[in-house]
């Protein structure tokens, strides 16, 4: 056996080149003594007899591999050296595909560096020259080639394989050699069969985090894969994935895992934030606890928590003002409220006017306190009273009231029957204490008198009143008649015409003048209205004026005032947020601006009014 072996590895290293048949035999003999299996090394076979190419062909293919495929000059100065010399050469593993020589074996086309062709070739005689032949041991050009037609007979140049599928551990590509092969390693694989795989190796974890692998090809090493996570409440920060690369390289460093982030929060507006970080500011774990300041209180969630997601619990609470009982205009009354925080909370400040005609009883000025309380209960208006008069025995009174059943500003009117005179005032009128103006008169007895010198009460109009007489005698002596009229924005109350009579009384009491009523006002929130009212509430001569509390303009006029018509001046304003428009800004400044100066000026007043608001707002 032993014998056997070296004189096979001598035949290889001599290259000794036998015929296909005496190689058939001799390799079925080498294996029958040994019965071992062993990596058959390339060798180079020739046919004994002559074929056309295609014949040739698959002659290679059915007892060797296929026709010789050259890789370098090496190898054909080989060829040309252990192959012997036969009159027509030798056909070899190329041919014309689609216009290119390509080599059949491996379907590659024949690149310019590989090209050995003999001068002039190749020149495609009668354009059918498709095959190659190769000059064995030519005189004129060795080892060069030739296109030959590919009918002709031909050796067939054939050569054995050193690769096989197990070669290179399928890891690589088997490049064939004389007499052997090598491998050219796919990445990520080492080795002279590329059995080695390259490895990356374990790397260390950064705290909180999480790591899961495959490993296709061994622990750690080439296409292992790690996926990456972190822990409740934490985020990465760099790669979610890694990757053992053909360089025995992971694709980046580990990543690190932070704390998850939640919006930073502020106090609410009037009240206070205290928070606790364990990790960081406003990060996973964070809790922030809220209060408001008195007269406030917490709408929401007073505690709050960052959790996993990056997000807080609940939405940030806020600090309203606590409410108070709503307060309704009390009867005969008018109420004025300024709500700095909301309607009828903490703050809001309401004052309270009667009726002419009515006394407050109570307190006038009412706050909302930080308790949700009011200051004080709700004032009462009662009206005016004046206790009951009486006419006169033989007598007759005669009394107006403006105010219906109160009896604020009532005039009660004296006058005796004939043959009797008054004895006291002629007219009483009812203070707003209450209180008459005097005590109440009598009707005496009187002799009889001329009618000459019948006299009656002088007469005096009333406040806002004229008066004009016309005397038959002495100044309101009988018959004396007198016109009674009121001034611009009064209305006569009684009769307009007085005579005086024998009885030396009036034939009427004296009438009185009462301001014309204006349409009573009411204002929409926020709006503030403060009114004078020197004839009345809402009467003729009464002034309202109107504001807007900070931050808020005034849409419309400042002030109305009731006219002697019963209109009032101007429309009622509101209040609005935001800058004004330039037709709002002329209105602002009055109607004289508007008409004098007009929509040219618009842009530049109202850059004026809005700077000015600026500065008024600072």
């Amino acid at each position: 056996m032993d014998s056997c072996l070296k004189a096979i590895w001598i035949l290889r290293s001599q290259r000794v080149v036998f015929g296909a048949a005496q190689l058939l035999w001799f390799g079925a003999l080498i294996s029958e003594l040994t019965n071992q299996k062993e990596v058959t090394a390339w060798t180079y076979n020739y046919s004994i007899k002559a074929y056309p190419w295609n014949y040739s062909r698959a002659f290679c293919q059915k007892h060797f591999t296929d026709l010789v495929a050259i890789q370098n000059k090496n190898e054909i100065a080989h060829l040309n050296e252990v192959i012997p010399y036969y009159s027509s050469y030798y056909w070899i593993g190329i041919r014309k595909i689609n216009n290119k020589w390509t080599w059949v074996g491996t379907k590659k086309a024949l690149t310019e560096e590989a090209e050995n062709w003999a001068d002039n070739e190749p020149n495609n005689k009668r354009n059918n020259q498709d095959c190659v032949e190769i000059y064995i041991k030519s005189l004129s050009a060795p080892g060069k080639w030739n296109d030959e037609p590919c009918g002709k007979r031909k050796r067939a140049l054939c050569y054995t394989a050193s690769c096989h599928d197990m070669s290179c551990s399928k890891q690589g590509d088997c490049i064939e050699t004389i007499g052997n092969y090598t491998c050219s390693c796919h990445p990520g694989f080492h080795g002279p069969e590329c059995e080695y795989v390259r490895e990356c190796g374990e790397f260390g974890l950064p705290q909180h985090v999480f790591m899961n692998c495959s490993h296709p090809l061994g622990h750690f090493s080439f296409n292992s894969q790690c996926t990456l996570h972190c822990a409740e409440g934490y985020e990465l920060n760099g790669p979610s994935q890694l990757k053992c690369l053909a360089s025995g390289i992971w694709t980046q460093k580990p990543p690190q895992c932070v704390a998850v982030q939640c919006q930073h929060l502020e106090a609410p507006d009037n009240g206070t934030m205290d928070c606790v970080h364990p990790l960081a500011a406003f990060a996973y774990g964070s809790r922030c606890s809220f209060e408001c300041q008195p007269g406030y209180r917490i709408r929401g969630l007073d505690t709050l928590h960052c959790i996993g997601p990056g997000q807080w619990t609940a939405p940030l609470p806020t600090c309203e003002a606590v409410q108070c009982q709503d307060l309704p205009a009390p009867h005969r009354a008018q109420v004025n409220c300024s709500h700095p925080s909301g309607s009828f909370r903490y703050q809001s400040v309401c004052s309270f006017t009667c009726e002419e005609g009515s006394l407050l009883v109570g307190e006038g000025e009412l706050r909302c306190l930080a308790t949700g309380h009011w200051s004080a209960a709700p004032p009462e208006c009662q009206a005016v009273t004046c206790s009951p008069l009486l006419s006169p025995q033989n007598g007759t009174m005669t009394c107006t009231r403006p105010f219906g059943e109160s009896s604020y500003k009532a005039t009660c009117q004296f006058i005796c029957e004939e043959g009797f005179s008054l004895s006291g005032p002629e007219r009483l009128d009812c203070t707003p204490s209450g209180q008459w103006t005097g005590s109440p008169p009598r009707c005496e007895g009187i002799a009889s008198v001329s009618t000459s010198k019948v006299q009656c009460p002088a007469l005096v109009a009333s406040g806002q009143g004229t008066m004009t007489c016309r005397h038959t005698g002495e100044n309101f002596g009988l018959d004396t008649t007198c016109y009674f009229g009121c001034k611009a924005g009064f209305t006569l109350t009684g009769d307009s015409t007085l005579k005086c009579n024998p009885s030396g009384q009036w034939t009427a009491v004296t009438p009185a003048c009462r301001a014309i009523k204006c349409p009573e006002l009411h204002i929409n929130k926020p709006t503030v209205m403060n009114c004078s009212n020197p004839w009345g509430n809402f009467s003729y001569g009464s002034t309202c004026t109107f504001h807007c509390p900070e931050g808020h303009l005034l849409n419309g006029s400042a002030r109305a005032a009731c006219q002697e018509n019963g209109h009032w001046s101007a429309t009622t304003p509101t209040c609005q947020e935001g800058p004004l428009t330039v037709q709002e800004a002329l209105t602002y400044f009055g109607g004289a601006v508007a008409s004098t100066i007009g929509l040219v000026m618009g842009g530049t007043l109202l850059a004026l009014l809005r700077k000015r608001l600026r500065k008024k707002g600072k």
